[in-house]
Order: C-alpha cells, then structure tokens, then sequence
C-alpha cells in the first residue's frame, strides 16, 4: 500500500486500499493503525483536510471503524 506522507503534529503517512476498503495510518510514534471498511470518501477527506488529526478523530476513530495496530 502506498502511504502518503502528511504534515501534521501527530501523523506521519496516510495509505488506503480501495478493494478492500482498509485506511491505514502511520503516527510519528512510529504506530501503525489500520481502519477497516473505511470508505473512500473518508481517505479523501483526511488527505484534504487541514487538520489531519482532527479528521482522524472526529470522522474515523469517533465514527466507530473497526481497527487493529500493525506494531
């Protein structure tokens, strides 16, 4: 997965996976995250928004997608 690198205080890169609808995120902490069933529209959104952090919190995390840590 392609991850794009974001400017944010707390996020590093931002990837997403289009078949199987998987956002994943990478923090500066070095954590990885991946979001699932997340559409499309919601990646755009991150990538987009001024605040990448306060997307992730208020559309993804407060959104109730399911996610699991890669490391």
């Amino acid at each position: 997965m392609e991850m794009i690198p974001v400017v944010s205080s707390n996020l590093e890169a931002i990837g997403y996976d289009k078949i199987d609808e998987i956002l994943r995120v990478r923090f500066l902490n070095d954590s990885v995250y991946d979001y699932h069933l997340v559409p499309e529209h919601h990646y755009q959104g991150l990538l987009n928004a001024p605040s990448h952090g306060r997307y992730l919190d208020t559309y993804i995390k407060k959104g109730g997608y399911r996610y699991t840590k890669r490391r």
